[in-house]
């Protein structure tokens, strides 16, 4: 079969149109999300309370539903896209505890837990920890 070579030039200008505009919807697709769903917060109170929402499409609801899951007096924080954790001295669950919220999940952790032991916690271990989006 022969084809002309403006048939041709019609096919690959197709196969043309047709990548740039999946490519195009993959990238709005991705922002859209990553911008809609990049909202979350870390709730912590004392003797190893906390509560954690994520992946929510405003920070206000975010706090909320942390909030909401956290019992006692809980203070919340917002991450957006990073990770949080909660470090509680294990010798006195109601005494020194910290949290941290950063980039990524092991930088999280290991800031979470130092900050314990510097208010004086002395056996300090996280208690939990949550990521949101791309953290």
């Amino acid at each position: 079969m022969i084809v002309s070579t403006a048939m041709a030039q019609r096919r690959a200008l197709f196969i043309l149109a047709l990548t740039v505009l999946l490519a195009g919807s993959r990238f709005i697709g991705d922002s859209f999300i990553s911008k809609t769903w990049a909202a979350g917060a870390f709730a912590v109170g004392k003797c190893g309370a906390y509560g954690h929402a994520f992946d929510h499409p405003a920070e206000a609801s975010a706090r909320a539903a942390a909030l909401k899951q956290c019992k006692g007096k809980c203070t919340a924080v917002t991450m957006k896209r990073a990770c949080a954790a909660l470090a509680v001295d294990m010798a006195d669950p109601c005494g020194a505890h910290a949290y941290a919220v950063k980039p990524k999940i092991s930088n999280s952790l290991n800031a979470a837990t130092k900050k314990c032991y510097e208010v004086g916690g002395k056996e300090c271990v996280i208690r939990a920890w949550a990521c949101d989006a791309k953290g």
